[in-house]
C-alpha cells in the first residue's frame, strides 16, 4: 500500500464524522480504499480520492475563492494527488498554495473539516467522480493571491457576502472550515 494511500486510511480511520451523512461518506470512502488499490489517482475511474483547502484569512472574516477554469464557479482549492505527495493534508496545502500563489498556508486542526463526493461533467474528461477530502487553512496576514494557470479568478469574499456560483456543499464547507479555526 503506497504511503499516501495508508495515510489516506489512517486520517479517514480516526476522523470524527460530525453528522450520519458525514459518515455515511467517511466509511464509502474507506470501502473505496479497501477494494481500490489506485483509490488515490485520477487514473481510477469512474471515482478517486482528491484533496481541497478552504482558505481564511487571520480573523476569519473572508474565505479565498477559486474561480474554476474548467467548471466557471467559486470553489476552494484542490486536486488531485500526485506522486510526490505523502499526506492528504500535504496535497491539500500543495493545491492551496499552487491555486491561490499564497505561501505559507497553515493547516486548521488534525484532520479534514468536510467530505464532499461530487459528480463531474464532461468538461473534466476521464474524471467522472471526486471523493474529496476537504480541510481547512489560515493565510499569513495580508496575503495576496494570485490567479494560476487553472483558474480565471482567484479572490477574497466576506463570509457573509459569498458569490452566488457556488460549487455545491460550499456553505457548509466554509461554516465547518470558520469553526475549526474558532476551535
Amino acid at each position: 500500500m503506497s504511503g499516501l494511500r495508508a495515510d489516506a486510511q489512517r486520517v479517514l480511520s480516526g476522523w470524527a464524522a460530525p453528522d450520519d451523512d458525514q459518515e455515511r461518506l467517511r466509511s464509502a470512502y474507506l470501502d473505496h480504499l479497501r477494494v481500490r488499490p489506485d483509490a488515490m489517482w485520477r487514473t481510477c475511474v469512474p471515482a478517486h480520492l482528491t484533496a481541497s483547502v478552504l482558505v481564511l484569512d487571520p480573523p476569519g472574516e473572508r474565505v479565498l475563492l477559486d474561480l474554476h477554469g474548467k467548471g466557471g464557479f467559486w470553489v476552494q482549492f484542490g486536486g488531485h494527488c500526485e506522486a510526490g505527495d505523502l499526506t492528504l493534508a500535504g496535497a491539500a496545502l500543495r493545491e492551496g498554495a499552487e491555486e491561490s500563489g499564497v505561501k505559507g498556508l497553515t493547516l486548521l486542526g488534525d484532520g479534514p473539516v468536510d467530505l464532499d463526493r461530487h459528480a463531474l461533467s464532461s468538461v473534466f474528461g476521464s474524471c467522472e467522480e471526486h471523493l474529496d477530502v476537504r480541510y481547512a487553512a489560515v493565510a499569513p496576514p495580508g496575503a495576496e493571491p494570485v490567479t494560476s494557470d487553472e483558474s480565471h479568478d482567484v479572490a477574497w469574499f466576506p463570509v457573509d457576502a459569498l458569490p452566488r456560483e457556488l460549487a455545491g456543499g460550499m456553505t457548509r464547507l466554509v461554516a465547518r472550515a470558520r469553526a475549526a479555526l474558532l476551535r
